[in-house]
């Protein structure tokens, strides 16, 4: 590791304020950030830590709104967001107890790791991604792998989810880091179903249309027997084909409405 400033501000106006200098990076829980900065992928030099702000942690429910801090470490999502039940299972089978002590919903969010769990969870609930100067529908926020809406030196403070009717999320993980090899988060709303994939595509997290048409219509693991998946944008790596992945996420689908 090399020199750098670290600064723990108490508000989010001091964090914005800092982060204003030269090099400045936020620092959440740091699951993913202090990993690159030993292998000199990312080198800021001061780091600006969120923990200490007592707004960004927390989560509460209000109406059919669950709200959480965006500082709020996932074992408090598991252990808290009981008014989101398929939520709080997602969250509670992130990583490692280290990794779910420590690292962030608003970390998470602002990676966008096209393999991360939450993701998945915020785009199929419609979620609003609240911040420092703004609210981004989660449908506007992701922007592809590792790139969403936010601006330089803007800070994730909060995220807002609907709660659905019923919802699940099913990950085939890959068992040494457990992330999701593929993820598929369904979530029922009165106005129709929402189908997120994480894990899958180049492009990152992404909505399965073609399955939110035909479950909204009819919502049992029958009504996407006869899609398919196009897999010419899957990944393909070691871990699994284009090919497989593709079939995960109708498997993983068909598999989450049946869990609702």
């Amino acid at each position: 590791m090399y020199n750098f400033e670290f600064v723990k501000p108490s508000s989010v106006e001091e964090a914005i304020a800092a982060l204003k200098e030269e090099d400045a990076q936020p620092l959440s829980g740091g699951q993913t950030l202090i990993p690159t900065m030993k292998q000199r992928l990312n080198q800021p030099s001061k780091l600006v830590s969120l923990l200490g702000i007592a707004e960004l942690n927390g989560v509460s429910a209000e109406g059919s709104t669950v709200t959480i801090g965006g500082a709020t470490p996932h074992a408090v999502v598991a252990a808290d967001a009981s008014a989101y039940p398929a939520l709080a299972a997602l969250a509670s089978n992130i990583g490692d107890p280290a990794v779910r002590n420590r690292g962030t919903i608003g970390g998470s969010l602002a990676n966008n790791d096209p393999a991360a769990c939450y993701p998945a969870a915020a785009l199929a609930s419609g979620a609003t991604i609240v911040t420092n100067s703004r609210e981004i529908a989660a449908d506007d926020y992701f922007q592809g792998m590792f790139t969403t809406a936010l601006d330089e030196g803007e800070i994730i403070t909060g995220v807002k989810f609907p709660v659905p009717e019923a919802a699940n999320y099913q990950k085939f993980e890959q068992p040494a880091s457990r992330f999701a090899l593929t993820g598929v988060f369904v979530a029922k709303y009165a106005d129709g179903v929402r189908v997120a994939v994480t894990g899958a595509s180049n492009d990152g997290v992404f909505r399965w249309t073609e399955a939110e048409e035909a479950l909204s219509g009819n919502f049992s693991a029958d009504a996407i027997s006869g899609l398919t998946v196009d897999a010419s944008d899957m990944i393909s790596d070691l871990h699994g084909t284009a090919e497989y992945r593709a079939n995960l996420v109708k498997v993983l689908t068909g598999r989450a409405v049946a869990a609702c």
